[in-house]
């Protein structure tokens, strides 16, 4: 029987399992405040169902999170910090499935440092590492040679020299010792040093570096060392696909663009190259923020990244039979989509409502014949041409809406319209429903309360269309949805990786999963 309660905006809503919450959380979450809720509720609720699931299911939401929910790297602050606590959590509940769990999650230094800051500020109820936690952060270490070390060593609090003196790694090597003691900053033998490493330090040396050749070092490291324009045309001109997109406003604060004729060329090519947005396993959501946050950029490199993002979302898959789509576009969703930033931190300029609008638009370009009607307090009908790009179907998209939340009203209108034939129904929401009008009738087709307006709609439509699914694509880490995940007829899922698309369309096809079962099934610990 479901739970009834009122979600965070004050609405009618049901309460998600605690497995499925919690992947939400895991999959959706930083520990930023979001639009209903701040940043002490939503460590508080995670930490609080972490402890309630069972040990197993843990580590495999936060594995599921990690490999396949997240934009895993390339992404500074966004979704690390929740699955770094749970794993925290997971030390103090079963060590050995902590083992198991930990190499999986702690995949680099931002992880690893975040891991150990948990551990020891008292989150998790102590306020040291632990045999187990030790071993896991030396294994680690283990696992890295001297330029691994290096380029892992960018960040703080703690730093990796901080991590280093609380687990005390063993070195393997004489260059990983030396490159412990470089870290550390005590005295190095300069020719143990990776090559790079030591072309750094003769960089920094150096009275005047500018015009000196750049070594080839994480941008990080460079940036503070007061690299003229053409220090900066070096780093573009070999720059990683990753590294371009995310240093286009750089480029263009030094000049890079203007430096010679072919460098627009040059980036917009490599923007756009099949192979490489291949190899970078990049993200459609990683894409919408480097176009969103493009200050500047000549107009040709944007389009490389509109044709990069069209290319990123060929692999989204097509959805047999008629579709709507439902992307939530009211007040709640203009917040960002990451969270509110405090401290002088400037948060996420992608709203929810950008990349319900994302999702939206790469569904569309994948089914054509799909009907998407964004909607608030009322169900818009926007005339979009499917051969457009997904970066401007997403942008026409967002512009409406702004009132308030009612997850029913697209459903009502389906079943007006007496809608036959259809095989999905997708939403693309925060689910936090407050603006429509209560259910009161009873499931005529499960024989069981319809709890939410949506349920209520959703069971009218079932009548016509039996083998529909109803999916629920959650933006936000709340605990609660409209619809009833334990129904084989509808799917609960969270999270803003292109791995939702694959998840959505196997549901659709073969059905009777939830997204817990899928996650429980996928995950080998």
């Amino acid at each position: 029987m479901n739970t009834i309660t009122k979600n965070a905006a004050g609405g009618k809503a049901i309460r998600k399992s605690k497995e499925n919450a919690l992947a939400t959380m895991v999959c959706t979450g930083t520990q930023n405040g979001v639009f209903y809720a701040d940043a002490d509720k939503i460590t508080t609720v995670m930490k609080a169902l972490a402890h309630q699931v069972s040990p197993e299911d843990l580590g495999k939401i936060l594995v599921y999170g990690r490999k396949k929910g997240h934009m895993k790297g390339h992404m500074k602050g966004h979704m690390k910090d929740l699955p770094a606590l749970g794993l925290a959590i997971l030390a103090t509940k079963d060590s050995k499935l902590f083992r198991k769990v930990a190499p999986h999650i702690l995949d680099n230094s931002k992880m690893l440092r975040n891991f150990v800051k948990y551990m020891r500020d008292g989150s998790v109820g102590r306020k040291s590492l632990g045999h187990a936690a030790k071993k896991a952060v030396q294994r680690w270490f283990d696992e890295k040679d001297a330029k691994g070390l290096f380029y892992n060593s960018i960040g703080n609090d703690p730093s990796l020299a901080d991590v280093i003196r609380l687990a005390h790694p063993k070195p393997k090597t004489k260059e990983a010792e030396n490159m412990f003691a470089y870290i550390l900053g005590r005295e190095y033998k300069n020719d143990l040093l990776p090559d790079n490493v030591q072309e750094y330090e003769s960089y920094k040396q150096a009275d005047r570096p500018g015009g000196r050749e750049v070594p080839n070092v994480p941008f990080q490291m460079l940036d503070s060392l007061g690299l003229d324009k053409a220090g900066w045309i070096q780093i573009a001109e070999r720059a990683s696909w990753q590294q371009t997109r995310m240093l286009l406003n750089t480029f263009v604060r030094h000049g890079v663009f203007e430096s010679h004729a072919g460098m627009e060329k040059i980036i917009s090519d490599r923007l756009r190259n099949r192979d490489l947005i291949a190899k970078s396993r990049v993200f459609p959501y990683q894409l919408l923020v480097a176009f969103k946050n493009a200050e500047g950029v000549p107009q040709s490199v944007l389009l490389a990244l509109q044709d990069a993002l069209d290319i990123a979302c060929e692999n989204v898959p097509k959805i047999d039979g008629k579709v709507f789509i439902f992307p939530d576009v009211s007040g709640s969703m203009r917040s960002p989509v990451t969270g509110y930033r405090y401290g002088g931190q400037r948060s996420s300029t992608v709203r929810c409502v950008d990349v319900a609008a994302l999702f939206a638009a790469a569904l569309l370009k994948k089914n054509p014949e799909a009907i998407v009607r964004p909607f608030d307090t009322k169900v818009h009908r926007p005339k979009l041409n499917p051969r457009d790009s997904v970066m401007t179907l997403a942008d026409k998209l967002a512009r409406y809406g702004g009132g308030g939340t009612n997850c029913s009203l697209a459903m009502q209108e389906l079943n007006r319209e007496v809608a036959k034939d259809t095989s999905a129904v997708v939403y693309i929401s925060d689910s936090e429903s407050w603006a429509d009008v209560q259910g009161r009738s009873r499931n005529r087709y499960w024989g069981e309360p319809a709890g939410t307006n949506l349920m209520e709609e959703w069971n009218k439509f079932k009548g016509r269309n039996q083998e529909a699914k109803l999916v629920c694509m959650d933006m936000q880490p709340y605990t609660t949805s409209q619809a009833d995940e334990n129904r084989r007829d509808i799917l609960l899922v969270g999270g803003f990786s292109d791995r939702v698309f694959d998840v959505v369309a196997d549901y659709v096809k073969y059905g009777e999963r939830n997204w817990i079962d899928i996650i429980r099934q996928e995950i080998d610990l």
